[in-house]
C-alpha cells in the first residue's frame, strides 16, 4: 500500500510541476531574470506550495504519524555549516544556469526533455562524486 501511495503522490507532484511550468527551463530562467523580462508567475506557485506544506506539516506534527500510520522521521539537524552553505550555493548556481532543479529534472527525463536528461545525468554524477568524497573523509 505504501508503494502505491508513494507512486500516486509522486505522480501528483510531477503533474503539478508540469502544470505550473516548473519543467520548462525558459519559464524558470524568466523567473530568475530579475534585471530583464522577469516572469513572476512561478512565485505564485512557490507561495502556494509553501502555504499547503505548512498546513500539512502542522496537521502531521499534531498526528505524530503519516496518513498510512507510519512513524514520522523529522529532520533533527539545525546547524548551518560549510557543506550546507556550499550545497545551497551550488544548487542555486546550477538552477540559475540550467533553469532546472532535481524534481522537475526527473519529470523532464520522463517527458524526454533533452536539457533535463543532461541535467539529471550531471546530478547523478555529482551525487556519486559527493558519495566518494564523503566516504574518503570518514
Amino acid at each position: 500500500m505504501r508503494a502505491i501511495f508513494a507512486y500516486l503522490m509522486g505522480l501528483l507532484f510531477g503533474v503539478g510541476l508540469m502544470v505550473a511550468g516548473m519543467t520548462n527551463p525558459a519559464k524558470v530562467l524568466g523567473f530568475l531574470d530579475l534585471a530583464g523580462a522577469w516572469d513572476p508567475s512561478l512565485m505564485g506557485v512557490m507561495v502556494g506550495a509553501i502555504i499547503v506544506t505548512l498546513g500539512i506539516f502542522t496537521l502531521t506534527r499534531q498526528r505524530g504519524v503519516s496518513c498510512l500510520g507510519a512513524p514520522l522521521q523529522w529532520p533533527s539537524a539545525t546547524n548551518i555549516d560549510r557543506p550546507l552553505i556550499f550545497g545551497n550555493v551550488l544548487f542555486g548556481v546550477g538552477w540559475g544556469l540550467a533553469g532546472i532543479c532535481p524534481g522537475p529534472a526527473i519529470v523532464g527525463v520522463g517527458a524526454g526533455v533533452p536539457q533535463a536528461v543532461i541535467f539529471a545525468a550531471a546530478m547523478l554524477l555529482g551525487m556519486a562524486v559527493h558519495g566518494v568524497l564523503t566516504r574518503k573523509r570518514s
